[in-house]
């Protein structure tokens, strides 16, 4: 398996099977994604900065990427996807509306990308949906999400293997703001890497110790 980072809060997976891309944006947003081609699009909410399915090529030409938004159980060529229900806020979805986490299980390996999560904590029938991740892609820059101690507060909840942080200030974003990367590293304490590429495989995927990755916007 390998992850991607395209910025804010979009991620490629690939796959032996299939190739993701989960919450593409606008170019309005401060840049333009590159060419993306994927079987599989999927969207945690339906704002411009998460949902600009367009800029996505299908597999083959005539052939469009099939887009899931919403929560559910999917299988779609082989990969295991489901989508929780949960809240862009912490008032039940009253200020920004639904969010969607989405869950990914592909060569023994889950992956768990929580969208602009804004619980301050997930409930006890969202972290039973969420038991067992490998891998967490979570919103740290705070505003109109987790912020680093909220962030900190469901990664502990969740108890993933490896830490990917997203949605945080980025020198290309335009007329929006969120609290920098280094506040939630300050905040969650650990020792970090630096990769322009996540590869995995089952193998990799540490037993006990927890991993911190930061991913270089591509």
């Amino acid at each position: 398996m390998e992850i991607v980072f395209y910025g804010h809060a979009c991620f490629g997976i690939k796959t032996k099977k299939a190739r993701i891309i989960i919450d593409p944006y606008e170019e309005q947003l401060g840049a333009k994604l590159p060419p993306l081609k994927a079987d599989i699009v999927a969207v945690t909410h339906n704002h411009f900065d998460h949902n600009f399915v367009a800029a996505v090529a299908g597999p083959e030409k005539g052939i469009a990427p099939k887009v899931i938004n919403g929560p559910g159980e999917y299988e779609i060529q082989g990969l295991e996807i489901e989508g929780v229900a949960s809240y862009h806020d912490d008032k039940q979805g009253a200020e920004r509306g639904p969010n969607t986490i989405y869950l990914f299980n592909a060569e023994g390996i889950k992956v768990c990308h929580l969208g602009d999560l804004g619980q301050s904590a997930l409930t006890d029938e969202q972290l039973e949906k969420l038991s067992l991740v490998d891998v967490l892609m979570v919103p740290v820059g705070g505003h109109f999400c987790l912020d680093a101690k909220r962030a900190v507060t469901v990664i502990n909840q969740i108890e993933p293997k490896i830490i990917i942080p997203m949605h945080y200030q980025e020198d290309w974003l335009k007329g929006i703001e969120f609290d920098s990367l280094d506040k939630f590293i300050q905040e969650i304490g650990m020792d970090y890497g630096t990769l322009d590429v996540l590869r995995l495989s089952a193998s990799d995927i540490p037993e006990e110790e927890r991993k911190l990755i930061i991913l270089k916007k591509q």
